[in-house]
């Protein structure tokens, strides 16, 4: 937990064990951490002064930082002198075949049978000892590690910061927020987001303490996937573990309690309804509307929902009547705005105006996004899950009227500007300004971005890396780059079937990932005329990003003359983990704009084949969203400063500054925290 706090919040708990004379050792844990660029704060540097056991917490601090960058793995390209020296691609197929031959292994036309193909010929200090030291450069990366509170603090502190989130965490938050319910106290806290009230509930189901805001049958659907260790957020079936007694009469209990208007959302998760009624037994219990529940789900009983009485409103071209229907649900309203506008409801914006204070920020943000990205038509639309899945379709809807959208848009912006905090300066660093404002959280990593949010960086050299390790069986992930003009057009590709393009440079194929692989492509800003790199990860076999024992994209900048080995710890700009369904990765997309870079994240993973997946057959389906995700138009963080500059300041109030990361006073509001500027 420890090593999980410092990964998180940059904040060391600091250590209860004996005082001593760790001098010598806090000098050695602020070289190591500038090494992987990362320093010390003087208070940390303090405190392993003072301690005996100086060396072994030292240790822990580096270890997870190394972690946190992905430094902990041995990063050993294919060919050992990359990027130099790198052949072309049929000449180092022939060479294989040639190597198989003196072997005498009979080619069979599959590289994969070539002894020397996919499997790297050197050892790790073979590749170190081909490249010269890394020359440091202002333009490095330095981030802060402070010192914290006690370990029972930092849990407490970070397992609130997690729990009140005003936004839907990542798949591994709420795996952290699920050990830290077990390990902090349980106290009285605001939880705005429903999947975080499960996890929370799930710990007090099985310590069999009261659960807590429970109003729906949904969230007791999520509480029961949770406690089975399936998926809280219900994307994915669950398949439901036997309950005791207790948990089974607490489950029909919070049931029985819950209004008779909210039965119409059994419907939606029906299936889930039924298998867990068989592992709940409601006719056992004296709990009439919980046993309603699943006579609903076995359609013995009708309940309409809400959303279903929309449906039949339109189905019978009322738009009016879904309206006022719509009036009793506002987050529903405001979700079926554009399908109102398209269908002519009038005075929309009354209604709209009515229903925002009963909406979450979360909402209001996603609308005006949405909005703003309707008034000109597209050549495509793109759809993202929360699970990061992606496909395409044609976009066929007329263009939403201008006037309509702009006075729904000023009535969200007005409650928006109302929302926000009372301050007396406000200060916003220029590196957050194309930040986008949260709506769900971010993959696990360092330096990772919401996606759409666009990051600029100087650099002669673009380095992106994947590193992977296998679990159970063999795994080849492909590393490549579609490289596009300034209109969006094919200008070429770099993976295994070509290490080389146009400035662009491949570390070479690895196939086997035993021990952790890791393949790299080089970007020179000079060289390259490619207006656009869009990095992918294919799986070409084995173990998809879910099933492997880790896997993990990022990119660093460095400049030509700074030399140093493949990977350098200090010139990471980022680290993303990857963990999506789909069988090619779309993390983040570069941009090449005069004597820097901008990559802008994606966060995307395409369903792709079983098996083969190849940026030969995906470059063109790459090509649309790229396009799609430069064009669209997101809230960033420039424009939350707008909205502030809308609201007037207060003298007695206090200053706001928001940047990437916090300072030496603990003030700054991150990425991370901007949803708490529009507290409900």
């Amino acid at each position: 937990m420890r090593t999980t706090i410092i990964k998180k919040t940059l904040r060391v708990p600091t250590s209860g064990g004996a005082p001593g004379d760790g001098a010598v050792v806090a000098r050695q844990l602020d070289a190591a951490l500038i090494r992987s660029g990362f320093k010390a704060s003087r208070e940390l540097l303090e405190h392993v002064s003072n301690l005996a056991a100086a060396e072994e917490f030292a240790a822990e601090v580096v270890r997870a930082v190394k972690e946190l960058i992905g430094a902990r793995g041995q990063h050993n390209p294919y060919f050992k002198e990359f990027p130099h020296n790198v052949p072309g691609t049929l000449a180092f197929w022939w060479e294989c075949v040639r190597d198989a031959v003196e072997q005498g292994v009979e080619p069979t036309g599959n590289l994969l049978d070539l002894p020397k193909y996919g499997r790297v010929q050197h050892s790790y200090e073979e590749m170190l000892a081909a490249h010269d030291d890394l020359i440091p450069s202002l333009k490095d990366r330095v981030t802060v590690v402070r010192l914290g509170g006690t370990l029972e603090e930092e849990v407490q502190r970070l397992f609130e910061e997690l729990a009140t989130s005003p936004i839907p965490l990542a798949e591994n938050d709420r795996t952290v927020l699920g050990e830290l319910a077990m390990l902090a106290e349980d106290v009285e806290l605001d939880v705005p987001v429903r999947e975080n009230r499960a996890i929370l509930n799930a710990v007090r189901l099985v310590a069999q303490r009261p659960l807590r805001d429970v109003d729906t049958v949904t969230d007791v659907l999520r509480l029961a996937a949770e406690a089975s260790g399936g998926d809280v957020t219900l994307e994915e079936p669950t398949r439901f573990r036997s309950f005791r007694r207790p948990e089974r009469r607490a489950l029909l209990q919070a049931l029985d309690q819950i209004a008779e208007s909210k039965l119409g959302d059994v419907g939606q998760h029906r299936e889930a309804w039924k298998r867990l009624g068989e592992r709940l037994h409601p006719h056992e219990y004296p709990f009439d509307r919980a046993q309603d529940v699943f006579a609903v789900a076995r359609r013995e009983k009708v309940a309409r929902s809400f959303a279903g009485q929309v449906e039949m409103a339109f189905a019978e071209n009322d738009v009016e009547r879904a309206v006022s229907i719509l009036a009793k649900a506002p987050g529903l309203l405001l979700r079926q705005l554009d399908r109102l506008l398209r269908n002519g409801a009038e005075d929309l914006a009354t209604h709209v105006a009515a229903a925002v204070p009963e909406v979450s920020s979360r909402v209001l943000v996603s609308v005006l996004e949405h909005l703003e990205n309707r008034t000109t038509p597209d050549t495509a639309r793109v759809f993202a899950t929360r699970a990061r899945k992606v496909w395409i379709a044609d976009d066929d809807r007329e263009p939403l009227e201008p006037e309509a959208v702009a006075q729904i848009v000023e009535v969200v912006e007005n409650e928006l500007v109302r929302r926000l905090p009372e301050y007396s300066e406000l200060v916003v660093d220029d590196e957050v300004l194309d930040v986008v404002v949260p709506l769900t959280g971010v993959e696990e990593g360092f330096g990772v971005l919401p996606r759409g949010s666009k990051l600029s960086f100087d650099g002669d050299v673009l380095r992106f890396f994947v590193h992977w390790r296998q679990q159970a069986k063999r795994t080849d992930y492909d590393l490549s780059a579609v490289l596009l003009n300034e209109r969006f057009e094919y200008k070429g590709q770099v993976s295994w079937t070509q290490l080389k393009d146009g400035g662009v440079v491949h570390s070479g194929d690895v196939t086997d990932a035993s021990n952790g692989a890791t393949e790299f492509i080089d970007v020179q800003r000079i060289k390259s005329t490619a207006k656009y790199v869009v990095p992918q990860v294919n799986v070409y076999s084995g173990e998809g990003f879910d099933d492997v024992a880790e896997s993990m994209f990022g990119f660093m900048s460095r400049d030509l003359d700074q030399m140093g080995k493949p990977f350098e710890p200090s010139t990471v700009r980022a680290r993303s983990s990857m963990r999506g369904k789909g069988k090619v990765a779309l993390p983040v997309m570069f941009e090449r704009e005069g004597d820097t870079w901008s990559g802008t994240w994606l966060h995307l993973y395409l369903r792709g084949s079983s098996w083969g997946n190849r940026v030969e057959e995906n470059r063109d389906v790459v090509k649309l969203i790229a396009a799609a995700a430069l064009r669209r138009k997101y809230f960033t963080v420039a424009r939350l400063r707008d909205l502030f500059a809308r609201k007037e300041s207060t003298v007695d109030a206090p200053a706001i500054r928001v940047g990437l990361a916090q300072d030496e006073t603990g003030t700054v509001t991150t990425v991370s925290e901007l949803g708490k500027l529009l507290s409900d």
